[in-house]
């Protein structure tokens, strides 16, 4: 791999974009990447700039950003609704980290190997999923479905290849499995609010003991509460947590390489204005 595609990784986050947007000085790393990937032009802006860089990552460095990117493009608001469908990114649960979920009526977890990664813990993954979600699929490229497909024959989890042509085309239906689903795990991805939430729903009282045994009591009463139907209750909660108001004016205005940054950008997604104009600002090298 080129030293100057890690600067690529380092670039295409949620965090770096929300710095460059911020602040008036562009960072070193970034001007590297123009004068790497990006032809001389007098007229340069920095929107072009980072299309110029996200082209040159369709046909060479397909990262994990450009997958998420195109995930949230051609599944979510392509085929789905941005305003009945929420997407979560890099949700911890039990021992893993899911990439992309997909929350409508239900919840559907993408997790992502690209062709830098191994499947060294794609079981142990799968696994932990499981225990929050009833649906799983792999994302991967043309050149790792077939592997991906016969280490996942005789599961229930989907295969999704992203293409050459960088389309996403499902290869293995995913079926729904609850056979895992955890209590333990479902509590530890609510925060506080949320499972209080579900417990007042359920029993019109919160537990009343010291603050020792508050989270460990909390769980007792979850458990409680019939898994599927809890899992439920979850998901709505989840999808509450990123779902765009019908206010927010969001396809017309972000760029396609830029959907998920602004999607997830906890600083600029209803901040438009400050996106617009970073993105029409001259490059000055």
């Amino acid at each position: 791999m080129e030293k100057n595609q890690f600067l690529i990784t380092k670039v295409f986050t949620v965090p770096y974009f929300d710095s460059l947007v911020e602040k008036k000085d562009v960072p070193d790393s970034f001007l590297k990447c123009i004068s790497r990937y990006v032809k001389e032009d007098d007229e340069l802006t920095y929107g072009k700039a980072i299309s110029c860089i996200y082209e040159y990552m369709n046909s060479e460095y397909r990262n994990e950003y450009y997958y998420k990117n195109t995930i949230f493009n051609q599944l979510l608001i392509q085929k789905h609704d941005l305003y009945n469908t929420a997407a979560l990114t890099e949700l911890p649960i039990a021992n893993s980290k899911a990439d992309f979920v997909m929350i409508n009526g239900k919840g559907v977890v993408y997790e992502i190997k690209t062709d830098l990664d191994n499947f060294q813990r794609l079981q142990s993954q799968i696994k932990d999923y499981y225990k929050v979600f009833s649906y799983v699929n792999v994302v991967v490229s043309k050149r790792q479905v077939e592997r991906v497909k016969e280490f996942l024959r005789d599961t229930k989890v989907g295969v999704f290849e992203l293409t050459n042509s960088g389309k996403l085309i499902c290869r293995k239906r995913a079926y729904c499995d609850n056979e895992e689903l955890s209590y333990d795990a479902m509590f530890q991805v609510l925060r506080k609010k949320e499972f209080e939430k579900i417990l007042l729903e359920y029993f019109d009282k919160l537990p009343k003991v010291n603050n020792f045994e508050y989270y460990r009591e909390c769980l007792r009463w979850m458990k409680e509460i019939n898994i599927v139907a809890l899992q439920k209750k979850i998901m709505r909660i989840l999808k509450q947590r990123t779902i765009l108001s019908i206010d927010d004016v969001f396809e017309k205005r972000v760029p396609n390489e830029l959907s998920f940054y602004a999607y997830f950008s906890k600083k600029y997604r209803s901040n438009y204005d400050a996106l617009d104009e970073f993105l029409n600002k001259k490059v000055e090298v």
